[in-house]
Order: structure tokens, then sequence, then C-alpha cells
């Protein structure tokens, strides 16, 4: 499956993005869907993962502040961001795998990202 997310840009600390991430090619019904993000300097990281039938799972650093969503019938996922802090900066990815994990080495396809900027 082909992904490309969009979604991105720089917003103050406090704010709010909501990152959007369209696929093409296969349909999504038999692929977990995540977002992974990478910081300069850092590994690239787990971020959050929702299934076909809408089971979620976030990183602790998430938690409470990011959702994830997924309209199959648009073949899109979504990961909304609130209360974003200068440490969520990074370029977000979307990634589809066949399994419920947070590995990105689980994950076979991936969007080029999108750059996320929080200044403080």
């Amino acid at each position: 499956v082909d992904l490309v997310e969009s979604g991105g840009g720089l917003v103050q600390a406090g704010g709010s993005l909501r990152l959007s991430c369209a696929a093409s090619g296969s349909p999504l019904s038999t692929y977990f869907l995540s977002w992974f993000r990478q910081a300069p300097g850092k590994d690239r990281e787990f971020v959050a993962i929702i299934s076909y039938g809408n089971t979620t799972k976030y990183a602790e650093s998430a938690k409470g502040r990011f959702t994830i969503s997924r309209d199959n019938s648009r073949k899109t996922i979504y990961l909304q961001m609130n209360d974003l802090k200068f440490e969520d900066t990074a370029i977000y990815y979307c990634a589809a795998g066949s399994s419920f994990h947070t590995d990105a080495k689980s994950y076979y396809d991936w969007g080029p990202g999108t750059q996320v900027t929080v200044s403080s």
C-alpha cells in the first residue's frame, strides 16, 4: 500500500495539529496502521496504532494528548495532536503492517513523512 502524509507544520507549544495519511493501492482492511516519529539524532519511535476494528494503543508520551483514527471509506488515517510540546518536534511517518505491533521493524510500507515543528 502507498502512503502519503500531510498536515505537518510549525505550531506554538500548546497548539494543535491534525496529521492525515492517505493510502492507495491495496484495501486497508487487512492492515494495522501506525504513526511513528523521528527527531534529529534519535531513533524512530512508535506513537500510536489502530487496527481495522479501531482498537488503539499509544506511546506514553502520546496518551491523553494524541488521538489516532481511521476512515476506511476514505482510506485515510489521522493523528489529532493537542497540547503540543517542543519535544514533539519530529518527522511523523505513517506505516502499514500485518500485526498489532509497536516495533518499526514490523512494518513494511511507509510514507515519506511530514515535518512537525513545535516552537517553545
